[in-house]
């Protein structure tokens, strides 16, 4: 069977290296600048926390491609947690992934959403979150149709959201006047590298999606590591670019004032009012295909758990419809979870949540390559450079990004560690009707 998948394989390099460009690139770029100034105070700080959040991506990214080809699985990280881990960690993996992490990341780039559309067309600001929450329900439904209509927004989406970084990288760097090094957020707060890099991460999120197309490559062995490691350098320029031009535009206490404004801001200023409100549509093009991909992709979570009978309502959420052949009960469960997340709070703190839920299994799966290795699964396949040094700073820069949430933001925090614990007596007793209705059958 695993050499009838090698012959399938058609995805070289450039292809490749672009799926991991535009896998990363979403919202954050956007959304993101003020809130790493504001928590760093100073513009500088704010750079190097990019780098960063870029460094701790990049070994991230090439670690789990070593478990992606040594787990061939669908099902991305849940797979992997529950192959190397058990089917209990994997329960948990998937079970926050439904529950905290994938509705909270719809809720902000909703949010964000339509915090652009406001700004750009002069609603008042009450009106972000019923924008959001209708941009959200159209996805779902255009996505519920079939596929095929997901999949075309996204090959739309996907040219619009290199256009805004391009130009205003390009322009504000040339044509700004404005000094960019150790200038003050405006903003009297304590230094707080930490929160400041799990902003930036938000931004960087997507990278556990890079190894996925293991399987579809010509030679995963050369071709993979070397797609991760120029995908996201090249993300980590267009992002590190980005925010110089705009600090070269703008001053960074103007950033943080503006938030999600400031780059819609920065492209009106380098463009005129024209200019700048067809830049900001390709802002929102950019966060409307990133919310697409997610509105498409995160329900099969719940229903591969669902289809498995580990989750409660099982049958309804497993459901997929006779013609459209989509995952009803799975897609309109997350629509609805992250609706009553986008009314509760505010899309920044929906992003923290949402990094910090999955960065502890993002961090076990960094450290299931050692286990990997230990079982001398598949010599020939692609291995992680500079082992054991990539996956330790990987997983260093996970626990980091724990341990500063759990004291700097201790309720999200907790929150997430509640709905994580509860899922406990969830599996327990999920597994146990299981393992009854085996018995029943075999008894019969």
């Amino acid at each position: 069977m695993g050499q009838e998948v090698q012959l399938q394989k058609n995805i070289g390099f450039f292809v490749a290296t672009s799926l991991v460009v535009g896998t990363v690139i979403g919202s954050g770029i956007f959304m993101k600048p003020g809130i790493v100034i504001s928590e760093t105070g100073n513009s500088t700080y704010a750079l190097w926390a990019w780098m960063i959040g870029g460094i701790i991506t990049l070994a991230s990214g090439l670690t789990i491609a070593e478990v992606s080809v040594k787990i061939p699985k669908t099902g991305g990280l849940y797979a992997y947690i529950e192959e190397v881990y058990g089917k209990f960690w994997g329960f948990l993996c998937g079970w926050v992934q439904t529950l905290i992490y994938g509705p909270a990341i719809m809720g902000a780039l909703g949010l964000y959403f339509g915090s652009l559309v406001a700004a750009l067309f002069h609603f008042s600001p009450e009106s972000n979150t019923i924008i959001g929450i209708i941009t959200i329900l159209f996805l779902g439904f255009m996505n519920l149709l079939g596929t095929r209509y997901g999949g075309f927004i996204q090959n739309i989406s996907t040219i619009g959201k290199l256009i805004p970084i391009i130009l205003i990288a390009a322009f504000g760097i040339f044509q700004g006047d404005i000094q960019i090094l150790n200038m003050g957020s405006g903003v009297r707060q304590s230094f707080n590298m930490g929160a400041a890099v799990l902003a930036t991460l938000w931004a960087y999120d997507g990278f556990m999606n890079v190894g996925y197309m293991a399987g579809e490559m010509k030679n995963p062995s050369k071709t993979l590591p070397r797609a991760i490691i120029s995908g996201i350098v090249i993300v980590i320029a267009a992002y590190l670019t980005v925010n110089i031009a705009m600090l070269h535009v703008l001053p960074a206490s103007n950033i943080v004032e503006l938030g999600p404004n400031a780059a819609s801001t920065a492209a009106t200023i380098l463009f005129g009012k024209t200019g700048g409100n067809l830049l900001t549509i390709g802002i929102l093009i950019s966060i409307f295909g990133c919310l697409n991909g997610k509105v498409l992709t995160f329900p099969r979570i719940p229903y591969a758990m669902a289809r498995d009978g580990f989750l409660p309502g099982a049958k309804s959420l497993s459901y997929i419809h006779s013609k459209t052949k989509t995952p009803v009960g799975a897609t309109l469960s997350q629509l609805v979870i992250a609706i009553l997340m986008m009314i509760l709070t505010n899309p920044d703190r929906l992003s923290d949540i949402a990094i910090f839920s999955v960065f502890t299994f993002y961090a076990l799966s960094f450290a299931a390559v050692f286990k990997l290795r230990k079982q001398g699964l598949n010599h020939n396949l692609y291995k992680v450079p500079l082992y054991p040094i990539t996956p330790i700073v990987a997983i260093i820069g996970g626990l980091y990004i724990l341990g500063n949430t759990l004291i700097t933001k201790p309720i999200d925090a907790v929150l997430s560690i509640v709905v994580t614990l509860i899922g406990i007596p969830v599996y327990l007793k999920l597994n146990a009707a299981r393992q009854k209705q085996h018995l029943s059958k075999r008894a019969s």
